[in-house]
């Protein structure tokens, strides 16, 4: 393969991929403030993306065979496809059900979302450790430039979907976002150069299952990093932050979507920022493997002390305050760095373990324990905020950052 190619097929990879987190972000915002608007409960609204997390442990189990079965290029697209189905079949809510006829039916499109979503990023993920170049840090470059780069859009996505809501109500904004993706598939699909590989017919499921010690105990470290984060981002914060800024009047109601969707937009741009300068930050071209291994147990040990410290300043106020919200928005904003740089160090060390024969398969296993942690997260934050409030979801969220450290040590330096 050919350097020009290589870099062709990952800008490709990239931009399809930027556009599937557009639509994501916007999607699930949509959701989220859509059905609270609606009277769902905390836990309620858990239960909207629990099949979404849940689809995404079964896709990343398999989508690393599928893929060295049939090819990279086949699972991107099936992944975007599906993505412009679930969009489509999401316009056809009817207020007019009952609760539970709705919250079944977004249940079952939130599945086929998270099949669509799991089976594009590992394709992308994959695709990178194949393409990047080899020598002073390049795979650690160019991870952090996919992986920041697709949070950043991802971002942007809440914030368009709380305006889309606010300006162009629920289902003209999920068929407009169909329509846009379908048409991007449809170019993608006509332009995407040569250089992934197409499959091999004789790969077997069960090598899905890693014998490596190290990726096992990162996948570990992977499942509690991002469960402390979804245990208090899916449905804790949102909610707490709209009951505080919502007036109860329309226009209050519109001023808490566009308010709410900045800070999980700005929090998302964040981490997608600080994730795409890991490398610099971290002098990456000057580090060995292990150096970075040191890093990642070293970073993890720091996320622990910010949402321990939030979950006791909340739970010692007992009440909404102004000078709260600001606190937490300020120490949440730590957090999303802090976890940024922990997320891209893993992204980089699952590259780094796996080999090129194996990608696959390994990725596949190691998004698998990502999805399995961002679904305990989501059930714990719909539970844990209705049983204890905010000050729960952040001391739970303390509890899974330090067995995501305790993992993490497990890595090997030498």
């Amino acid at each position: 393969m050919t350097r020009a190619p290589g870099i062709a097929a990952y800008i490709a990879v990239t931009a399809s991929y930027w556009a599937f987190m557009l639509t994501d972000g916007a999607l699930r915002m949509l959701v989220l403030l859509h059905f609270h608007t609606l009277g769902f409960s905390p836990v309620q609204l858990a239960y909207l993306f629990v099949l979404y997390e849940i689809a995404g442990v079964v896709t990343n189990l398999s989508a690393g065979w599928i893929a060295a079965r049939f090819g990279l290029t086949s699972t991107l697209y099936a992944g975007l496809t599906l993505q412009v189905a679930a969009l489509v079949a999401l316009a056809q809510l009817d207020p007019g059900w009952s609760v539970t006829a709705s919250v079944v039916f977004v249940m079952a499109v939130q599945g086929v979302s998270g099949v669509a979503k799991d089976l594009a990023k590992m394709s992308s993920k994959s695709a990178v450790k194949l393409l990047a170049p080899k020598d002073r840090g390049g795979l650690f470059r160019w991870v952090a430039l996919l992986t920041g780069s697709k949070n950043a859009v991802k971002g942007l996505g809440f914030l368009l979907g709380a305006a889309l809501l606010g300006l162009a109500g629920f289902t003209v904004a999920v068929l407009g976002m169909a329509v846009v993706l379908a048409t991007i598939l449809l170019v993608i699909a006509l332009t995407m150069p040569s250089g992934l590989p197409t499959g091999r017919k004789d790969a077997k499921f069960r090598e899905v299952f890693s014998g490596n010690r190290d990726i096992n105990w990162l996948s570990f470290a992977r499942l509690f990093l991002f469960g402390a984060r979804d245990v208090w981002f899916v449905v804790g914060i949102p909610v707490y932050f709209y009951a505080v800024l919502s007036d109860g009047t329309e226009a209050g109601n519109r001023a808490a979507f566009f308010t709410v969707g900045s800070f999980m937009a700005i929090w998302i741009i964040l981490y997608g920022g600080v994730q795409a300068g890991a490398p610099k930050l971290l002098r990456a071209d000057t580090c060995d493997r292990a150096a970075l291994v040191g890093a990642a147990q070293a970073w993890v040990t720091a996320l622990i002390a910010v949402p321990g410290l939030l979950a006791l300043i909340t739970g010692l106020v007992g009440g909404p305050a102004p000078w709260l919200t600001a606190t937490l928005i300020a120490g949440l904003l730590v957090f999303g760095v802090i976890f940024a740089v922990n997320s891209s160090l893993h992204s980089y060390l699952i590259l780094a373990f796996t080999s090129d024969a194996r990608v696959t398969m390994d990725v596949g296993f190691y998004y698998m324990s990502n999805a399995a942690g961002r679904l305990l997260g989501t059930l714990l934050s719909g539970a844990s905020y209705q049983f204890g409030g905010l000050p729960l979801c952040l001391a739970t969220a303390t509890l899974m950052a330090a067995l995501s450290a305790f993992g993490a040590t497990r890595l090997p330096r030498a």
